[in-house]
């Protein structure tokens, strides 16, 4: 079944930018520079950051819903980043080159299935997942830091003539 992954939103983010270091602390957020092209995944653009680029490391609620699963966790954002929508089934270096822990959800929001693969399998594993109906999304996290990576959902995929959920 084909799946598309997304980054969030980078417009709350945005103006986070203009604060200095010290209201960056009271927030629980913290600047950042890039000092090589990976360890710095943006969770906006779902790439590495280049080396120099600017980024915040920040909490995000990236499962807001009213749910046992209710959670919460850091992310970067690079300075900048326009949010990404991948083509169908398109798994990123992002993601691939990871050790990816993979959540699956109901429309209820409650966790059904999960998974832990290397990133080379995710596409596989994603395709797997969406096969069960009652699957609405799923969650990558990064397992190693267990960041919250991206979302999937049921994606059209006009090389299969399906839809995805």
């Amino acid at each position: 079944m084909a799946f598309q992954l997304s980054g969030i939103d980078p417009a709350p983010f945005e103006a986070l930018f203009a604060l200095d270091d010290a209201r960056l602390r009271e927030l629980g957020a913290k600047r950042c520079i890039a000092d090589s092209d990976r360890g710095y995944p943006c969770r906006v653009s779902l790439e590495d950051a280049k080396t120099g680029d600017e980024l915040l490391l920040l909490p995000y609620e990236h499962q807001p819903a009213t749910s046992p699963y209710r959670a919460s966790g850091p992310i970067f954002v690079r300075r900048g980043a326009m949010r990404r929508v991948l083509p169908a089934s398109v798994v990123p270096p992002y993601v691939s080159a990871r050790l990816m822990s993979l959540r699956a959800y109901d429309a209820g929001h409650m966790m059904i299935d999960a998974e832990v693969c290397e990133g080379v399998d995710v596409a596989r594993e994603l395709a797997r997942m969406f096969r069960a109906s009652a699957i609405a999304y799923v969650h990558l996290h990064n397992a190693r830091r267990g960041c919250f990576s991206c979302v999937a959902h049921p994606a059209w995929d006009e090389s299969f003539g399906c839809t995805g959920g």
